[in-house]
């Protein structure tokens, strides 16, 4: 009895706790703020697209920054203040969100709509604002904290990590769903409301377990090579040096910098100041270039430019196969249990075989899965047709002068049975949609196929994404660690940013075998950049191995397990 109480008032359990509280919520939201949108712009996707191109675009261009101040400040600090403007913004969204619905007309008639769309502008702005506060969570948490709480056991280090993954799993399936169940049976209102005040009651007991946490771990106080004032030129030199963050060096590196902070403060005009976020922005990215790890990090990123994946995206090409809301949801459900599935498979084989092999065997295996979506391109019931110019139907519609459709209302299964709306009805559901002009029932030999190797290929995805997150844990300098993640979920919202363009740029079903098959030469490319980096990190330790160093730490890893870079 006693080891279990220890348990529950473990900084571990702690840290999953509050991970779990704040994930659940980001997840209903994130799922809610999208049908919102799409049921207040008159079924139209406009206002979803733009949320989404202000959300990638913010953290493209914001990432470095919201790391590096990460690295600025200290840890209680940023974790609290993260919290507090995430959960403020939710909250006041749903407030904002709560008043449209209820005076929607009478805001139409003031000042001929402008004020309206005033509060459409707010909504974003503000969403956008929680996502970016979301960001910076997840940086000093699942990138710094959890590397402090779980000290220098690696293994112990794997088992948190692949427990978060696995919270994250079961809630990107239940959340949505409760909330979907919640707006399905009362109304949007009453969603919003749910929404947000789950936020407030969150936001109190989040911050109240960082606090736990920060009590129980003394070590959290302490951030090596803590630079307030000084350029990240300096931190690049200091690893050129090799030298290593020895609490000597932190001292002469803390007292210098608050030695001549206010002398330089007082000579930095208004020219250098407003050019330090560009600065910043260029020697992150540098930083990012220059890691050990750079190459396993881009191999991470290019598996977010696919169509392979639960979005509405996939779903929406699903539906109009002739798939329905109910199986969609098994589907999904599935996916989470092979997501999870992978988060087990990755502390096996680190613990087997070492972590940047797991890294290699998840590759092949996440790749070997996709051949099977790659097949069903050109199986029975698969609508590609490269004859049809992909560009038709915007084309046709420019030059004609026809409106752009908007999407019809998504039947409320289908949202929430799958726990994301059927966004792409609009464009692409009218071509199987309708039992009169298509009496035939689609043989459904190809999409069975495309998700088989969707729902398989995630056991590889998800043990390669955590070996890649260790990977960033363990190489990355303790003070380089916010900019560092920050230009890294930069980079994945580039990738993922593409591959919506990519769909724009060619939205209809015939061009979506197309999509796959784009998308399978992205994985590979990505896991062929992860070979490398694998191939340079085996070789200098077999180097290594011929020559030890006496002054070497002893890896806390076992025998035979090449975690380390």
């Amino acid at each position: 009895l006693g080891s279990v109480i220890a348990y529950f008032t473990s900084a571990k359990f702690l840290l999953y706790l509050g991970h779990a509280l704040s994930t659940w919520g980001d997840r209903m939201w994130h799922f809610a703020v999208s049908v919102f949108l799409v049921e207040l712009y008159g079924n139209s996707l406009l206002l979803t697209a733009v949320y989404g191109l202000v959300v990638a675009g913010s953290v493209l261009l914001l990432g470095a920054l919201i790391g590096d101040w990460v690295d600025k400040n200290s840890r209680l600090k940023v974790a609290q203040t993260s919290l507090v403007v995430q959960n403020s913004s939710v909250i006041l969204c749903g407030v904002i969100l709560m008043i449209i619905f209820l005076f929607k007309t009478q805001l139409l008639t003031l000042y001929h709509g402008w004020l309206l769309t005033l509060c459409y502008i707010l909504v974003i702005t503000i969403a956008n604002i929680a996502n970016l506060a979301s960001t910076a969570t997840a940086i000093t948490i699942q990138r710094d904290w959890i590397v402090v709480v779980a000290g220098e056991d690696r293994s112990k280090l794997a088992d948190m990590n692949a427990t978060i993954r696995r919270i994250d799993q079961l809630t990107n399936i239940l959340a949505p769903m409760a909330v979907g169940q919640i707006m399905t049976f009362g109304s949007p209102m009453i969603g919003c409301g749910f929404i947000s005040g789950w936020n407030l009651m969150s936001m109190c007991v989040e911050y109240l377990l960082l606090w736990k946490v920060y009590q129980k771990t003394p070590t959290l106080a302490h951030k090596s090579a803590k630079v307030e004032a000084s350029e990240l030129k300096q931190l690049n030199v200091k690893k050129e040096n090799d030298m290593k963050p020895a609490e000597g060096v932190q001292l002469i590196i803390e007292k210098d910098v608050t030695g001549f902070e206010p002398q330089q403060e007082k000579e930095v005009g208004c020219a250098a100041r407003m050019a330090e976020p560009f600065i910043t922005f260029r020697d992150g990215w540098v930083a990012y270039y220059n890691q050990p790890v750079f190459l396993a990090g881009m191999g991470l990123a290019f598996l977010y430019m696919t169509v392979l994946g639960f979005d509405c995206i996939t779903t929406g090409y699903a539906y109009t196969q002739g798939l329905s809301g109910s199986v969609l949801s098994l589907l999904m459900g599935a996916s989470a249990v092979t997501g999870i599935m992978g988060t087990v498979a990755f502390t096996w084989l680190r613990r087997k075989v070492g972590l940047i092999r797991t890294g290699l065997i998840s590759g092949v295996a996440q790749f070997a899965c996709l051949i099977l979506c790659a097949v069903s391109v050109f199986m029975p019931g698969s609508p590609m047709d490269l004859t049809v110019s992909p560009f038709a139907d915007i084309s046709a519609r420019l030059f004609e002068n026809e409106p752009l459709p908007t999407i019809a209302s998504p039947e409320p299964e289908m949202i929430f049975a799958t726990g994301m709306p059927n966004l792409l009805n609009g464009s692409i559901a009218p071509a199987n949609s309708d039992p009169e002009m298509n009496p035939e029932p689609v043989p459904l030999i190809s999409v069975s196929l495309l998700f088989a190797g969707v729902i398989a290929a995630r056991v590889g995805l998800w043990s390669f994404d955590l070996t890649v997150t260790q990977l960033l844990q363990e190489n990355v300098i303790e003070s380089e660690r916010g900019i560092i993640n920050g230009v890294q979920n930069s980079m994945n919202y580039l990738l993922d940013l593409l591959h919506f363009i990519m769909v724009i740029l060619a939205p209809n079903p015939e061009a979506f075998g197309l999509l796959v098959l784009i998308s399978v030469s992205f994985v590979a490319m990505g896991h062929i950049m992860y070979f490398r980096f694998a191939q340079k990190s085996l070789g200098k330790q077999l180097f290594v191995c011929h020559t030890p160093d006496p002054k070497a730490a002893p890896d806390s890893s076992p025998p035979g397990n090449t975690s380390t870079v």
